[in-house]
Parts: structure tokens; sequence; C-alpha cells
């Protein structure tokens, strides 16, 4: 359980450990954590529109695909020029003190998203740009000139229908639309209904 405890501690840096890119866009930001967190619930979302796919899998690639982050912090586009960061021994020192099964599978789900072949870990890579999209939109609704630019680039990394159908649909929504009805009742009378 010692190795157990560790590793949830190692876990627990990714709610601390900001995503890099977000200085460059000038607006924005969000932890690793954050980003893991909405990017599996996208994956588990989007898998649920197919038949065949493993929707549990593909939630649980993508809780798993940053966890690396903890140890080669978290690496934008910029840095990436420069620096290549060795995921795998960073994952196979994060789980070196876990029960071998579940360093094996830590070190398996990690491993699939990376070579993503199969087609929950291209779902789970759909899922990890649509999480991007989704805040570059919510930055682009906000005055943001340049979340196009990033927006145009991210659509271009999209590798499944479902994905890019999700994407356009997120596109042409307001970002507020979940919450601001637009309705005299609500924001003139206040009626909470």
């Amino acid at each position: 359980m010692k190795g157990l405890a560790k590793f949830l501690f190692e876990a627990g840096m990714l709610k601390k450990m900001r995503r890099t890119g977000y200085p460059f866009l000038g607006s924005g930001g969000e932890s690793v954590a954050d980003h893991c967190f909405r990017a599996a619930l996208i994956g588990y979302l989007l898998a649920l529109e197919l038949e065949g796919v493993d929707e549990s899998r593909v939630a649980m690639l993508l809780l798993h695909h940053d966890l690396a982050e903890a140890r080669t912090g978290d690496l934008n586009y910029m840095n990436k020029r420069y620096c290549t960061p060795d995921e795998a021994k960073a994952v196979q020192h994060a789980t070196r003190e876990l029960p071998p099964a579940l360093a094996a599978r830590v070190q398996e789900l990690t491993g699939e998203f990376n070579q993503a072949q199969t087609m929950e870990a291209k779902l789970a890579h759909d899922a990890d740009q649509l999480d991007l999209i989704v805040e570059l939109k919510e930055q682009q609704d906000l005055g943001n000139p340049y979340a196009k630019h990033w927006l145009h680039y991210a659509l271009k990394r999209l590798a499944t229908e479902p994905g890019r159908e999700l994407a356009h649909t997120i596109l042409t929504t307001d970002w507020t639309d979940w919450w601001f009805e637009k309705r005299d009742d609500l924001w003139v009378k206040n009626n909470n209904r």
C-alpha cells in the first residue's frame, strides 16, 4: 500500500501542474488534472456514440494519458520544439513501487494512448484535442483573437469522424448556452425555472 499511496501523491501533482500553453495564447488556464477530467468525460461520451468501442477503456486511457507530466512537466508546442520528454521512463519510474499487475496496467494504458493504434486510443486522442477545442472556443467567445488560429490547428489534429462532428458542434455553440438562456423570466423577473 505504501507504493500506492506514493503514486496517489504523485498523481495529485497534476492538480497543481498548470498547462503551459495558455501564456502563449494570452488568456485562459487550467491544471493538467482539470484537462484530464474533461478529456476523459469527452472521450467516454464520444465512445458511446459508436458501436463496438469500449467507452470505459477510452475514459481510462484519458485518465492516465498525462500521468508522466507529474515528472516531466507539461510541455507546450513551443517547448516540444526543443525538449523531448521521456514519458515511458517517467511512467516506469512512477509505477515501480506499485504491485506488478497494477504497474503493468498503468504502463499498458499510457502506452496504448501514445501509440494511438486502437480505435479507443484514436478517440482518446480526439478527446484530448476536443478538450482544448472547448477551452479555445470559450476564449474565442470572450474575445481572444488568437484562439481562432489555435482552433485551426487543433481541428486538423482530429482523426475520427465523431471527433470532427463534435468539434463542429462545439464551434457553432456559444460557450454560455448551457446556462445563459437569455430569458426575461430568469434575468428580469428572477423566476428560477
